[in-house]
């Protein structure tokens, strides 16, 4: 990967403030976005180019790796990770001075430099060194599904740094909710083992309940024969419908609890929540003369 300077991409120091480097994103964002500079191809790469220095330099913590690693950054973590375990081998090994043998050290300097050369030097065996496995890094991804698709155990398929993952996630998963996927991170070095895959839930209602934890609430219409005179009313679950009985006088607000009908357990086959109702009454519209009349006598004799 070619060295970009986000720096100079923005226009500004490598000492600038928050502030300078919010400003001149904002003043490079306006006059390169493409939809102001439909004639020009580049307008689009160079306005990605804006939006990806100043994600990185209006951050602190990639800021400080950007500094320090040039464009290997993102490896920063691994980075560290391998000086600290080899510094260790070469401390138990008895090398002293250099931690990295051989008098070399590894300065980022902004222009080109990478540590791929230390990597090398380090993993490449030379000198009859052990070489060192390291695992790979995690990943940490957000998946949206929905809560009629959280509602059922079930197959998904979706794509992370080009690696399409099929599983098969448990019914009941909570918004929020982070699953752990081993050895689906980042590659290992010299053969070690992958990082692991972290999927944090974000759950989309696309329903007509509401859910907390594993109860569902609902509102349901009842018109006002029903609840003076009692009957039937079919209500619908996210299990399918279901008919309940109607006590003659329901009054209006009234909650009904359906247990078992509420939302799955998650990794607790069979186990369910409750669904409560809440009966809203609905009172008749557009009335005849003669309903008027039946009403006014029904007031008369109450």
């Amino acid at each position: 990967m070619d060295y970009i300077d986000y720096y100079k991409t923005l226009g500004v120091s490598k000492d600038a403030s928050p502030e300078d480097i919010k400003k001149a994103y904002r003043k490079l964002a306006r006059k390169h976005h493409p939809d102001l500079n439909p004639d020009n191809p580049e307008a689009g790469r160079t306005f990605q180019q804006i939006n990806e220095a100043h994600e990185v330099l209006s951050d602190p913590e990639k800021r400080k790796k950007y500094d320090q690693y040039g464009k290997d950054w993102k490896h920063a973590d691994q980075f560290e990770e391998a000086r600290r375990q080899q510094s260790a081998y070469e401390s138990q090994a008895g090398y002293e001075g250099n931690p990295f043998g051989g008098g070399q050290h590894y300065t980022y300097t902004g222009e080109g430099g990478d540590f791929s050369d230390f990597f090398s030097s380090m993993f490449g065996g030379g000198g009859g060194r052990k070489q060192s496995r390291f695992r790979g890094q995690d990943i940490h991804a957000k998946l949206e599904i929905t809560l009629t698709e959280a509602y059922t155990t079930h197959k998904q398929t979706f794509t992370i740094n080009g690696q399409n993952i099929r599983i098969t996630l448990p019914a009941g998963i909570e918004d929020g909710q982070e699953i752990k996927l081993a050895h689906y991170g980042g590659p290992g070095v010299n053969g070690g083992p992958k990082g692991d895959l972290y999927i944090t839930f974000g759950i989309k209602n696309d329903t007509n309940f509401t859910r907390k934890g594993n109860d569902l609430y609902c509102d349901v219409p009842l018109d006002l024969y029903k609840a003076l005179l009692g009957g039937e009313q079919i209500v619908d679950t996210l299990g399918g419908k279901v008919k309940l009985k109607i006590a003659p006088e329901t009054q209006n607000g009234l909650k009904v609890r359906l247990k078992g009908k509420g939302f799955p357990v998650y990794k607790q086959e069979g186990v369910f929540g409750d669904l409560y109702v809440t009966w809203q009454i609905r009172l008749p519209t557009h009335l005849s003369e003669k309903e008027k009349a039946l009403f006014q006598q029904l007031s008369e004799e109450r």
